[in-house]
């Protein structure tokens, strides 16, 4: 039927679309009429014109015993789509204040296992040709796959240039790293594992995103918070100088 489709996209379902259209070709009908014209169903029809009535595109009227129902002029479908846009145009601005609120809440995505772990490092990998900032625990060389490290991460983000500076606790096996620095991209300054024990890695990212893993614990999280990220940096940077 001819602007069936149309209508579908003015909030008609199939039916409806259907029931109004013949009943604009016919003028005033009954329940029998419109069934035949419009090829729904007569004990579907009471159902559609209902809902047709509660919309405002159709009326009825009664001729003695006779129950007639005739469409409404088609005008009125713009008047309502009319009314509803400038409804929508009053809200908009409140409901684009919501969206800005909603955007500034940190999003946090949870990982669990070594698995876990090696998603959010792989994150890390996506933003090619930047700095990442990392505070490291020895932690990692018991509880995690070290060799997965050199043999994938590692070479992974020298292909990406992606350079990295490293607060970590001042064990021997930092000690070794520091001569590779230059090789991997690296610049590492260690701090007194005695003094400022960490349990975890912290790694920002991409500008704004955080990094957590709890190697022990097997869990990490990424957190996307621009406002996280800033503080955090200005934390890393203030230690950074402290060690040089």
């Amino acid at each position: 039927m001819l602007y069936k489709k149309e209508l579908q996209q003015l909030n008609f379902d199939e039916k409806e679309a259907d029931v109004y259209l013949a009943l604009l070709e016919l003028g005033e009908a009954n329940i029998e009429q419109i069934a035949k014209k419009s090829g729904v169903k007569r004990t579907t029809v009471y159902h559609v014109i209902e809902a047709l009535k509660e919309k405002g595109y159709i009326e009825m009227s009664k001729i003695g015993k006779k129950t007639l129902y005739y469409a409404l002029s088609p005008k009125k479908i713009g008047e309502k789509l009319e009314k509803k846009k400038l409804i929508f145009e009053k809200i908009m601005p409140g409901l684009l204040s919501i969206t800005n609120d909603i955007e500034k809440k940190p999003k946090i995505r949870y990982y669990e296992g070594k698995e876990g772990i090696r998603e959010i490092y792989k994150d890390t990998l996506r933003y090619h040709n930047q700095e990442t900032l990392v505070w490291t625990t020895e932690d990692i060389l018991e509880y995690f796959d070290v060799d997965w490290l050199w043999d994938y991460y590692v070479i992974k983000r020298v292909e990406n240039k992606i350079w990295q500076r490293t607060i970590a606790p001042d064990i021997k096996y930092a000690y070794e790293l520091k001569g590779l620095d230059k090789k991997h991209l690296r610049d590492m300054r260690l701090c007194s594992k005695e003094q400022f024990p960490m349990y975890v890695d912290v790694t920002l990212y991409g500008g704004r995103y955080v990094g957590i893993m709890s190697f022990k614990d097997g869990l990490g999280l990424i957190i996307e918070s621009e406002g996280i990220y800033k503080t955090l940096k200005s934390i890393f940077e203030m230690n950074w100088l402290m060690l040089k």
